[in-house]
């Protein structure tokens, strides 16, 4: 197992009640990896039963649960683990051109709120399927999380601009070539922003920062800016369990990395938007009202 025991003190950033984390992945047995995508760790799996100590060790009350890349199109793991959840969770699925009205009815039944596009290696739908799964998304009034290398944005922003879903540029934008806040790229995150569509979701800095931790200085310095333009279109994710294929020496530390990550905000009203607000309205999230959800 590659999940980092819980240990030491809880972070030093307080989250304000109904912190939603909005990026994560949890499995349980029985649902194998798929062609395509990344394989399962052997041994024990990252399961809902873990993710809750993470929860109560940082302080997050709800979670949307992403499909993960190993079961490529096959949500029915996803599915569980929201059963597995209750009503702390939400769910963002995969769906594609071919997924009909009824399998859609299935999904929200089972708590999805939301699909998945990830142009990368291992990503179930990319970018091809955009429009497709943007229609069919908005038909159920869902989100769509839409991940590529950021530094190709200004090819795809006119069908980004297009897209009729709430959408989220994930991780930070995955941003793999160096930017600036002061890059074009940037820009046109910004003029995303402004189309009343488009959030942007911190998660997974290390995944494309080439400073590196435990500062994240590149990648924070772009954070910073458009967090300081548009706090209420922040949102913000563990990304736990992390990169399953890490080893344990270089696994994250969740304390460490919600401080770093979270001190991005330009102020604690920026932060607490990203944390309980900012996700309901993205998410379609029921107001956080005295535990409830």
């Amino acid at each position: 197992m590659l999940v980092r025991p819980l240990s030491g003190n809880p972070p030093k950033t307080k989250l304000p009640k109904g912190a939603v984390d909005t990026q994560m992945h949890a499995y349980l047995p029985g649902y194998p990896s798929l062609p395509g995508g990344p394989g399962l760790p052997a041994g024990d799996l990252p399961t809902p039963a873990q993710y809750r100590e993470l929860m109560r060790w940082l302080g997050i009350d709800r979670v949307i649960v992403t499909q993960g890349n190993a079961q490529q199109r096959d949500n029915s793991n996803l599915n569980a683990c929201l059963a597995e959840f209750g009503p702390i969770a939400r769910g963002v699925c995969v769906i594609d051109s071919a997924t009909s009205d009824e399998e859609l009815e299935r999904l929200a039944a089972a708590g999805n709120v939301g699909a998945r596009i990830m142009d990368l290696p291992g990503g179930a739908v990319d970018l091809s399927e955009l429009e497709a799964v943007d229609a069919k998304a908005a038909s159920r009034n869902w989100m769509v999380a839409v991940q590529f290398d950021g530094s190709n944005i200004l090819d795809h922003e006119a069908r980004l601009k297009a897209m009729k879903s709430r959408w989220v540029f994930d991780h930070h934008g995955k941003f793999f070539a160096s930017v600036t806040p002061d890059s074009p790229q940037v820009d046109a995150v910004k003029r995303l922003i402004d189309g009343g569509k488009c959030w942007f979701k911190f998660a997974g800095v290390y995944e494309s920062s080439k400073a590196g931790g435990p500062d994240y200085a590149d990648v924070a310095a772009v954070a910073r800016e458009i967090a300081r333009y548009a706090p209420e279109r922040i949102v913000w994710g563990t990304n736990w369990p992390h990169n399953l294929a890490r080893e344990q020496k270089d696994y994250p530390d969740d304390v460490a990395l919600t401080d770093t990550v979270l001190g991005w905000f330009p102020d604690e009203a920026g932060r607490d938007l990203a944390l309980v607000k900012n996700p309901e309205e993205l998410y379609g999230l029921p107001a956080w009202a005295d535990g409830r959800d």
